[in-house]
């Protein structure tokens, strides 16, 4: 049995849905929790662990997290139903001549939107590689599909280092870090915490765009390479339609839900209010998920051109959503647990006393790779896992910037392995999860390698 096949199966067989991981993560929070810490004496160590976890579920500064992290996805999800990424799409596909420059073309274009949206990298790769085996399909073009959709799904291994990445966006908003340990048993560590790391030292320093340079190219290379081995085929498959025309004409109200003008001047009163609010924060390049949803809600209204149009895309993007919606209060309640019980602090001294300054962001690399694979969420896994590699690099004097970001590669890296976000791409090109698992295996090995490299050197 080749390798791709036994981890395909293994994902079918032995892990259940995110939903049911997140529940079984909390039941192992809260026996760990009962077994390993205690509660102030004449107190139910039970009920007062039940009493953290409810606290977690209904924070109320981590529930609007939750809210702009779907709003993140969602909106990008919107911007790529519009007719002008529609036409930028079509463009991309008449470049196709044979599988190699074809997987370049889906690959490259794919890493760089996903670094500005993870949503809108999603389905625009998705969307791309769909419209790339039309092309192919309509002009005689022997192409390796698989390998397309593969290309397609590489946006996630680059996202979380990019603009909408869950902890460098939220870590950059003030009291963001202090608010992670709120909760904490061991209040020690709050007053040592900046209230805020800009995006300049994480998404936008020096070291994160080398990488990310470095990953385009050599990604780009690899499914060049790739696409050289094979002859591929001919395909057969449908047209996919990005949105249906509308054809009736509309009546009394629906005159306002379907103008353009009044949409445009919605859109264009929401920019203008984002570049008041935000010019100086853009100057410094310091983004937050408020001013990152701001903007594509602008811009979203004013590409799709009507209200009707817009919301129809919203329609469509929403279940995109479904999944993390009642995942995150989970994930709020399991870090409710560890902060109030103390599992923090001991699980963080675990870390510091088997590493060193240079190792720390390694193993926080792993770590976050292995924690991907059962908490399939940027925003989720740092609601988890931010507050104990953050003390583990205040005790190892780890740089805070360094640290997020040894997370975020390790986050996005895994899910070439993990097929729960690749569901929205095999529906849209009708690829099974066995067919691109070769590719994306290949592409997260030689991701890894240059993010270890990465970390080490910066």
């Amino acid at each position: 049995m080749s390798f791709t096949k036994i981890v395909e199966t293994f994902f079918r067989r032995f892990l259940p849905s995110p939903f049911t991981i997140a529940v079984l993560l909390t039941v192992v929070t809260l026996v760990l929790a009962l077994l390993l810490t205690t509660s102030p004496s004449g107190e139910n160590h039970f009920l007062n662990i039940l009493s953290y976890w409810e606290q977690g579920i209904w924070n109320n500064g981590l529930l609007v997290f939750a809210y702009q992290m779907m709003l993140i996805l969602v909106l990008g999800h919107v911007l790529v139903l519009s007719k002008p990424m529609e036409r930028v799409i079509l463009r991309i596909t008449k470049y196709v001549t044979n599988t190699s420059n074809a997987a370049v073309l889906v690959a490259v274009p794919t890493m760089l939107v996903a670094f500005f949206n993870w949503g809108l990298g999603l389905i625009f790769g998705a969307l791309l590689a769909r419209k790339v085996g039309e092309y192919a399909q309509a002009n005689n073009i022997k192409i390796n599909y698989p390998l397309i959709g593969a290309c397609g799904y590489v946006g996630l291994m680059v996202w979380h280092g990019g603009v909408s990445g869950s902890a460098p966006l939220k870590v950059s908003e003030n009291g963001h870090l202090k608010d992670l340990f709120a909760n904490n048993a061991n209040g020690q560590w709050t007053p040592i915490l900046p209230d805020s790391i800009s995006t300049s030292l994480t998404i936008f320093s020096t070291a994160n765009l080398l990488i990310f340079l470095v990953v385009l190219i050599v990604i780009g290379g690899m499914a060049y390479f790739l696409g050289k081995k094979g002859e591929g085929a001919l395909l057969r498959m449908e047209k996919y339609a990005f949105e249906t025309e509308e054809v009736d004409t509309p009546k009394g109200a629906e005159k306002l839900d379907r103008s353009p003008w009044v949409s445009t001047f919605f859109g264009i009163l929401l920019l203008t209010a984002f570049f008041v609010q935000y010019l100086p924060s853009l100057r410094q390049l310091n983004i937050t998920p408020n001013m990152l949803n701001l903007f594509m809600l602008g811009l979203a209204i004013v590409l799709h051109g009507s209200f009707k149009r817009f919301l129809s895309a919203i329609e469509a993007a929403i279940g995109d959503v479904a999944g993390i919606l009642i995942q995150f209060p989970l994930y709020f309640g399991i870090m409710g647990i560890m902060g109030s019980s103390g599992m923090i602090d001991d699980i963080s001294d675990f870390f510091v006393s088997i590493s060193t300054e240079t190792t720390l962001p390694i193993f926080t690399f792993f770590s976050a790779g292995l924690v991907n694979i059962f908490v399939p969420s940027g925003g989720g896994q740092w609601a988890v896992q931010g507050p104990l590699v953050v003390q583990s690099a205040v005790q190892l004097k780890v740089p805070l910037n360094k640290i997020i970001m040894a997370l975020a590669y390790g986050d996005q890296i895994t899910n070439m392995l993990q097929p729960f976000w690749a569901l929205p791409l095999l529906g849209i090109t009708k690829l099974k999860a066995k067919e691109i698992l070769p590719y994306t295996l290949i592409f997260m090995l030689v991701g890894s390698v240059i993010y270890i490299l990465g970390l080490l050197l910066f």
